[in-house]
């Protein structure tokens, strides 16, 4: 037991020595720019007027880190901040680089509470999966979560992805507890946990549906209930569930009635009124207005905007560069084809061999069985699989509302499955390794054949999983430090962007070592056109010079984020609509000469 716990604790030490120093010279990705202002603005000022359309958990905490070491001068006779309405990305620029303060400080202490709750949720998911399983299956699951390059990419920034991960975890697992025992204590708990969820990411209200199809499965499946005791128990267990979801409400009314505290009641329904402005159901619009109206609900009233909020710019998709095209529009194949090619190829191949084994073993189990009896098999699987079928549930639900979605910006998305993900495969894993003929030695030479057999069908098995791990390691450690970019190597990360930007590939990170480029090349000018959370003039001063494709061609010196250029090149498509000056068609006849990290091509023009 002490060896295991020691092992996992390595994996996760090499997990926060990946993040720590991936991260230390990133600048800031474009969300940083809205969330770290509007995480001070809650800690500083209790006031919620910047950022609505995310919950403050995870700003919050980045910015109480940032603030107890850092202690920056948080501007508030802005422009941004006095008067205009969510002027979060203005307010932003003006706290991190044009206040005095030292903006790399404040972002390396801002993320790094995210990378502690990182390295929180992967010992979570460790403990929980040995508790409820085995070793071999948690350190399957460690293994997996620590080594994903999506996971250490978005679990060192100030955004909402790895909050959601964690929420929805914590969420399940508690509702779980709570269904196989559901106690005062153990509905408690339930309760805070989904409170918490719906603090740290909006996409969290899924967990009402999840529960739903762990609430009725659970009950289905109980294998010595009459009819009418399986409706009893649904309808007591609804009855808690309801209430589990009335302690989650109350602890976000608590959460937001501190965070609005100083946010003046007329500016906030002033800032509602115009976010809502054109928001379709207006029914729901009016609702939100009358809570935000009422001097207590007015709490209740700050989250559902954000909600709202999100619902709308959803539904109204976003613009995005994705296999050669830009469109607003989404594909229903952008999400499929990104976990794919941005999660490693040997946990696909892990799963593959899970899917194999799991019908293998369906057959196996379902061969000459008559209807009845596969129904009773079914209720007894579940009733002893709960685990599998919440996470089944959770990956079905998430996964269905991010293909219906038109809002296609980035793996990230995905995050909250990837546990879920992470479980099954490893589960089914440990299943194959220990499974066993079944044998009934008679005579020495009959256990001598059965044990021999079972010697050399093991030792394959536990070589190809050995391998696969080696190789998911190795290919993890060797994309660093740019986990952002990733793409395994049916792709390669050199040419991912080929595939999609944004979130995937380039979100302003590489900009602090374009100046150490410049610095190294000695380039006293270069035009730069930058995208990205960072500030041209607070890292270049005036070596750079901003630029864009309409400002005609550049000469000398050029550097162009890839994202920008994608955007720029790519064929607008399903009613996209880009002015050919935007195209950078003067900038086609050339190839880069140099590349910044991942991220930035740089170009010497005639």
């Amino acid at each position: 037991m002490k060896k295991t716990n020691l092992l996992a604790l390595s994996i996760l030490a090499v997990m926060f020595i990946l993040m720590i120093g991936s991260v230390w010279n990133d600048s800031a990705i474009t969300d940083e720019l809205a969330h770290i202002p509007a995480g001070y603005g809650y800690v500083t000022q209790l006031d919620y007027r910047l950022n609505p359309e995310h919950p403050p958990l995870v700003k919050a905490i980045a910015a109480l880190s940032s603030w107890l070491v850092v202690r920056p001068r948080f501007p508030i006779d802005t422009k941004a901040w006095q008067s205009d309405i969510n002027g979060q990305w203005d307010q932003g620029r003006a706290f991190l680089y044009e206040s005095g303060n030292n903006a790399d400080r404040i972002l390396f202490w801002s993320r790094f509470p995210l990378m502690l709750m990182a390295i929180g949720l992967g010992r979570l998911l460790f403990a929980w999966t040995r508790k409820r399983f085995n070793t071999t299956t948690a350190l399957l699951v460690l293994i997996f979560y620590a080594f994903s390059p999506t996971v250490l990419a978005h679990s060192r920034y100030v955004t909402t992805d790895i909050g959601a991960t964690l929420g929805f975890f914590i969420g399940i697992a508690s509702f779980i507890a709570f269904l196989e025992s559901p106690t005062r204590s153990r509905l408690m708990r339930a309760g805070l946990c989904l409170g918490i969820a719906l603090l740290l990411k909006f996409s969290t209200v899924l967990l009402a549906p999840i529960y739903a199809i762990m609430l009725v499965a659970w009950v289905c499946s109980q294998p010595y209930f009459f009819t009418k005791q399986r409706i009893k128990q649904f309808f007591r267990l609804l009855g808690k569930t309801v209430l589990i979801g009335a302690i989650g409400l109350g602890v976000v009314w608590a959460v937001y009635a501190l965070f609005t505290l100083n946010y003046p009641p007329e500016r906030q329904l002033s800032d509602a009124t115009f976010l809502l402005g054109s928001y379709g159901f207006r029914t729901a619009a009016n609702l939100d207005l009358a809570l935000i109206r009422n001097p207590i609900l007015r709490p209740v009233g700050q989250y559902a905007l954000g909600v709202l909020m999100v619902q709308q710019r959803a539904g109204g998709g976003n613009t995005a560069y994705f296999l050669g095209e830009v469109t607003n529009v989404g594909s229903r194949s952008y999400f499929p084809l990104l976990y794919l090619l941005k999660e490693p190829l040997a946990l696909h191949v892990f799963s593959l061999i899970v899917l194999w084994y799991a019908v293998k073993k369906t057959l196996r189990a379902s061969v000459g069985k008559k209807r009845k009896e596969l129904i009773t098999l079914t209720r007894r699987w579940i009733h002893e699989h709960l685990v599998e079928v919440a996470s089944m549930a959770c990956i079905g639900v998430y996964l269905g509302f991010s293909l219906r979605s038109p809002l296609n910006i980035g793996i990230r998305h995905l995050l909250p499955m990837f546990p879920f993900i992470y479980i099954l495969v490893a589960r089914t894993i440990s299943d194959w390794l220990h499974s066993r003929r079944i044998i009934d030695p008679q005579t020495a030479r009959e256990w001598l054949t059965g044990i021999w057999q079972i010697f050399i069908t093991s030792i394959p098995k536990y070589a190809l999983v050995s391998v696969l791990l080696l190789w998911l390691v190795a290919a993890t450690l060797g994309a660093a430090p740019y986990f952002l970019s990733y793409y395994n190597e049916l792709v390669g990360m050199r040419y991912g962007y080929r595939i999609a930007v944004d979130s995937n590939y380039d979100w302003g990170q590489d900009l602090i070592r374009l100046k150490q480029y410049v610095e190294r090349h000695d380039i006293k000018k270069i035009a730069v056109d930058y995208f990205g959370g960072g500030n041209l003039d607070y890292y270049l001063g005036n070596r750079a010079e901003p630029w864009w494709s309409s400002k005609g061609p550049a000469h000398g010196w050029f550097a162009i984020s890839i994202n920008t250029l994608q955007g720029a090149y790519g064929t607008p498509t399903r009613g996209w609509i880009r002015r050919p000056e935007d195209s950078y068609n003067w900038l086609k006849p050339y190839r880069p000469v140099g590349r910044v990290g991942q991220s930035i091509f740089i170009y010497t023009l005639p």
